[in-house]
């Protein structure tokens, strides 16, 4: 009974004793020191750990709304009782004779502390028990509650949202975690040790972190509730957290293609223009957003309908944009302006909160805003079920047009000024502090059921606001409105890594930054400056979940940045290109996503744990599991100006320049083809293979060591991973256009490898019935053998039969390239 796990034990419980030092970061004093403790499983893996002030009715959350879905498993009794001089610990397993689960154990009469084990391991141990606040808001009696966590000086973490940090290590942090507009703080936390810790609360929360530990702190809970996670790697922990809060639908294939957008197009014929002209000039594009106003003035805020005069017949409207192939968006809000219908429907009930919100002035035209005019635009209680029914019957309004998704802007939600507001009763009888961060998910859920229960077509949303457990509900979630800056480029990839490695693995950004600011007095389109930047941003969004050029100013179609054989043009439109190249791969990495809880972002530590190198690298991640991406992120041909841009500067528009815009400067377009240093870590475990850069055979690159890479504006540095097999598309200016019957094949020699390629109707839940279909194809390396599987399963419309084009990274000449015929049945192919 008292063998090693009882030791490791009897020193984590003097280590807590000793580590009196690390103090949470409430105020107020104790409301009990007395607590208990109640241990439940939901999977060999994940424990629920809650605790409540002595004396306290157990009880669950006051309201309806739920983080985690999963139900808990039978209790696991305490399958061993020890006793030491530090007192009783209790050991708890889901079975007590899988050693290799994770084992939970229960100091009981040291302050109630908790430790966690699996395999023999020691993964984690909290600083002693819980702690419990009595808190005053504005008049409105509470507690709050928080519990710490111990941790080596060199622990790494990662995880807590999108909160736009420069790290990907989020090791020392501190904040206030709730929805925003320019990132979305969410409450959990992975290891690259394979251990994650998902806190379970609505309120806004605290994080402190320093070289001693962490802590989590909710505003209101009267009592600390969290799920620790034993996955055993970063993949491993995001699945387990799916399990928790929701599994992810399969997107449609056309939400993965180029989509083009702006702060925005200002009638009808203009953006069915913008549509034609990439037609006609070949450059591919899924879709187009229609983002504000196209309701009028403020005072028609969010009316869900075509009130605006430029926009004169929205079903011809609709009905342009699909006859040249492509899909719309149109942006929808969480408020509503006080001469719409909705609103008056709303507030008849009581349903509009009286929250001062943007926009603040009824004159859209004016700016600064001509306060006035308050434009009584108000909030609506998303948590309410006949709100969503008003919601959702008048937005199915421009459903019934035809449009094809929901760009749901500001369901963080936007500009919330006095703190006062947030003891205001909600529909759920409670404050809105207590459900402040589920909001965005109650939003995303409101439309995404009833849709559901409307048409088979796919849902989806692009949302701003993020919440744990979103992603059950379509949502792509994107960092909101960030300036245009080299800075922010560079934090688009920790942010995107750490919202994934939350379990939302459908991250975008505005590609060029939303606020150009400064570059738009330097000359907009023409300054060079800019152009570098809009470029590099570009290339990044080929390998993020959503490709969607986007923000104010100055205008982001690609045709307007010169022409064919110019560089900036070639190499806007070769991102394209590439994003369709490899189409095939993405959408098969949305059925894994969806079919195995995988995710599309994924930090290099995810698969290389073992090499420490890896794990503060916030310049590069995965893309699924074959493809690392290492995309240029500073300027090498311009100067970089990372000043923050404001609202208010972003916003304006004076008239002629400014004192301090980058100056507008003229470059050859040989410049751009200049090749400039670029150095990529490759992390240690793996050969890697260069994909793009024109070099036949390909060129390989030993891991666990940096590479120098010599690049130009045009170059898109990514590496596949030796084992490697990525399918390829023809090229087509949409999906779709072109169907899958002629695929090339890339196998990356130097280990064995396997990959499956997904296919279904790629637009309806068909899917769900098991209507689709896999190809598995496995690599030998060891024969340079390339087997491709019998077909497994079907839908209707399948290819019957098709052509495979198979070469190797490393003989890549017309003699070693070979084609064959699949009509299902296996096919080998030597190489």
């Amino acid at each position: 009974m008292r063998g090693l796990w009882y030791n490791d034990v009897m020193k984590l419980t003097k280590s807590i004793a000793a580590a009196v030092a690390f103090a949470l970061s409430a105020s107020a004093v104790p409301a009990s020191h007395g607590q208990s403790v109640k241990i439940r499983f939901y999977s060999p893996k994940t424990a629920r750990i809650t605790k409540m002030p002595d004396g306290a009715a157990a009880k669950e959350p006051t309201h309806r709304f739920a983080t985690v879905l999963a139900k808990p498993l039978p209790p696991a009794p305490a399958f061993c009782i020890a006793h030491g001089e530090e007192g009783a610990v209790h050991s708890y397993r889901l079975d007590a004779a899988d050693a290799g689960a994770l084992t939970v154990d229960k100091n009981v009469t040291a302050g109630g502390g908790v430790s966690f084990r699996a395999g023999g391991k020691m993964l984690l141990a909290e600083n002693g028990g819980a702690k419990f606040y009595d808190r005053d808001y504005n008049g409105v009696k509470s507690i709050g509650s928080a519990q710490g966590w111990l941790l080596a000086k060199s622990e790494v973490l990662y995880g807590l949202g999108d909160n736009q940090t420069r790290d990907l290590n989020i090791r020392g942090w501190r904040g206030r975690l709730m929805p925003g507009n320019v990132g979305d703080g969410l409450a959990a936390v992975v290891s690259p040790r394979g251990w994650a810790i998902l806190w379970d609360n609505t309120s806004p929360v605290h994080v402190h972190s320093d070289d001693s530990g962490f802590s989590f702190e909710s505003e209101i809970g009267d009592a600390v509730d969290y799920y620790f996670i034993a996955g055993g790697s970063i993949d491993g922990c995001i699945a387990e957290m799916r399990m928790l809060t929701g599994d992810v639908p399969m997107m449609p294939r056309w939400v993965y293609g180029f989509w083009q957008s702006k702060e925005r197009y200002k009638s009808q014929e203009e953006t069915i223009g913008v549509v034609r002209k990439y037609r006609e000039l070949g450059i591919p594009l899924d879709g187009i957003v229609q983002d504000w106003q196209y309701w009028g003035n403020n005072y028609l805020w969010n009316a869900m309908e075509f009130t605006g005069e430029t926009f004169p017949d929205p079903k011809r409207f609709v009905e342009e944009v699909h006859k040249m192939n492509a899909k719309m968006i149109i942006t929808i809000w969480q408020s509503f302006g006080p001469a719409t219908k909705q609103y008056r429907e709303l507030s008849a009930k009581g349903l509009l909160f009286p929250f001062e919100t943007w926009p603040t002035s009824g004159l859209g035209h004016i700016w600064p805003p001509r306060l006035d005019y308050p434009s009584g635009v108000r909030l609506y209680d998303n948590y309410s079920e006949e709100a969503r029914d008003i919601y959702w019957n008048n937005l199915k309004r421009l459903f019934d047009l035809g449009f094809d998704g929901w760009w749901m802007d500001s369901t963080d939600p936007d500009h919330m000024y006095k703190e006062g507001e947030f003891e205001h009763a909600t529909s759920l009888g409670c404050t809105w502090r207590e459900v402040r961060s589920a909001y965005p998910v109650s939003a995303t859920e409101a439309v995404y059921e009833r849709m559901r229960k409307t048409t088979d077509r796919r849902v989806f949303l692009l949302t701003r606001g993020a919440g744990l457990g979103e992603q059950r509900y379509a949502a792509s979630v994107w960092s909101g409105d960030t300036a245009s800056n080299w800075d922010v480029l560079r934090r688009q990839i920790p942010g995107g890594l750490n919202y994934t490695m939350t379990g939302n693995p459908h991250f975008n950004c505005d590609l060029g930054g939303f606020f150009a600011g400064r570059y738009n007095r330097g000359g907009g389109v023409d300054n060079e400056n800019w152009r570098e930047l809009y470029v590099r941003w570009m290339q990044l969004g080929t390998f993020l979940p959503m490709m969607r050029s986007h923000g104010t100013d100055i205008p982001r179609e690609v045709y307007l940045y010169g022409k064919k054989g110019e560089p900036v043009y070639d190499a806007l439109v070769q991102a394209i290109e590439q994003r369709y190249e490899i189409m095939p791969y993405i959408y098969s990495l949305g059925a894994d996503i969806t079919r195995r809880r995988a995710s599309f972002m994924r930090p290099l530590a995810a698969d290389f744990a073992d090499d420490e190198a890896t794990w503060n690298i916030s310049g590069e991640f995965m893309v699924g599991r074959e493809i690392l991406a290492a995309p240029v992120l500073r300027a090498m041909y311009t100067s970089e100006d990372n000043r923050p841009v404001g609202e208010m500067e972003g916003w304006n528009r004076p008239a002629g320049g400014a004192a301090d815009a980058p100056a507008r400067t003229s470059r050859a377009a040989s410049v751009y083809l200049e090749k400039r240093e670029h150095e990529v870590y490759l992390p240690k475990g793996a050969d890697w293979w260069l994909l793009g850069d024109g070099s036949l055979p390909m060129r390989r690159f030993e891991g666990g060591a940096s590479a120098k890479l010599y690049v130009n504006l045009l170059s898109q540095p990514v590496f596949a991973r030796a084992g490697s097999i990525i399918p390829l598309s023809p090229k087509v200016k949409y999906n779709g256009e072109k169907p899958w019957d002629k695929l090339n094949v890339l196998v990356c020699p130097g280990a064995d490898g396997e990959f499956s390629l997904y296919e279904d109707d790629f637009e309806t839940y068909a899917y769900e019935k098991g209507e689709f279909s896999v190809i598995k194809f496995k690599w030998d390396d060891a024969s340079r053998t390339l087997t491709i599987c019998a077909r497994e399963g079907a839908y209707p419309g399948m290819l019957e039969s098709r052509e495979f084009t198979i070469g190797a990274a490393d003989r890549t000449d017309n003699g070693h390239v070979k084609t064959v015929a699949y009509s299902g049945a296996e096919v080998k192919v030597s190489l």
